[in-house]
């Protein structure tokens, strides 16, 4: 397939074109970064430009992913209109080059976050969203971004598969995120910070395991589907911050007051992309963080 991968630079984009050049696709990465391997074509365009994204994506492309957003919440708090943009106009943008140019597929990250907005502790791809439940403009962004690619199908035909992620992790990890924070830290012999009691629980997701179900959502029974991508279990952030202080020796945990609009996780069900997909993750968290560490005491500390 010629496949278009926007933000192929970052940390999830990166690992998707990985799996993509290994079932020998024709990759384009559109990104206002450089990729992270230099065997694969490099287009530089900004999302919100939308004349030059327009002219960057008329290639014929038979698939167009969407990855590029801005997903960090403690960024996204502190620039709630920036995020919006991105996240939100970027969408639209994509949504209107596919409409005008009349092919292409567009597979879209979104995130279980949006699962905040159902009442049910136990949730699939089928469950209720309420609005009024939204706390943070993150969810908000996204819950736009997956109105309109649903508004763009039935008005306009544009096909596409939304995969709402779980919480990512591993080799090229964004500072940022619970793991690699903690990992960090430790390393640097500093403490590990829990906001709130760490009960809040998240299914994190290992990032070859989730870029492996990018690559499934190929498959044409994805076409205009909605898919989970969660990790194996849930796991609170308390034992993510106790397997990592396992791992280091020495390294303490200290809590402090939990954030706003901190999302206290969901049992959120990834069977419909086992049953449909043929998918499922394989990489527990004790492995995976091992892994991270290895990868980052050889391509961050030595830096």
């Amino acid at each position: 397939m010629k496949i278009a991968v926007i933000g192929g630079s970052g940390f999830i984009g990166s690992h998707v074109v990985d799996k993509l050049i290994e079932k020998n696709h024709d990759v384009t990465i559109f990104d206002i970064m450089t990729p992270h391997r230099n065997d694969v074509r490099h287009i530089f365009v900004d999302l919100l430009d939308f004349h030059k994204l327009t002219i960057a994506l008329a290639g014929d492309y038979d698939i167009l992913y969407l990855l590029a957003a801005m997903s960090n919440v403690n960024d996204v708090y502190r620039n709630p209109l920036e995020a919006g943009l991105l996240n939100t106009q970027g969408v639209i943008n994509v949504l209107e080059v596919i409409r005008r140019i009349g092919k292409g597929r567009l597979i879209f990250a979104s995130t279980i976050w949006v699962y905040s907005l159902a009442k049910e502790e136990q949730v699939d791809e089928d469950r209720p969203l309420l609005p009024k439940m939204v706390n943070h403009p993150y969810i908000a962004s996204k819950i736009a971004a997956e109105l309109y690619i649903w508004s763009y199908h039935k008005l306009y035909g544009c096909e596409f598969t939304i995969l709402r992620y779980g919480i990512p992790y591993g080799p090229r990890g964004r500072m940022g995120s619970i793991i690699s924070n903690f990992v960090d830290r430790a390393l640097r012999g500093e403490p590990l910070i829990i906001y709130g009691d760490g009960n809040q629980y998240r299914n994190f997701i290992y990032v070859e395991d989730l870029a492996e179900g990018n690559v499934a959502a190929l498959a044409d029974i994805a076409r205009n589907q909605v898919y989970n991508l969660d990790g194996i279990r849930p796991i609170t952030v308390k034992e993510v911050a106790e397997t990592v202080a396992r791992l280091i020796k020495g390294t303490k945990i200290e809590y402090k007051e939990a954030r706003p609009g901190d999302f206290k996780g969901k049992n959120v069900s990834s069977e419909k992309a086992y049953r449909e997909l043929n998918w499922k993750p394989k990489i527990d968290l004790e492995e995976g963080i091992m892994r991270y560490i290895e990868w980052y005491k050889k391509n961050v500390l030595k830096k």
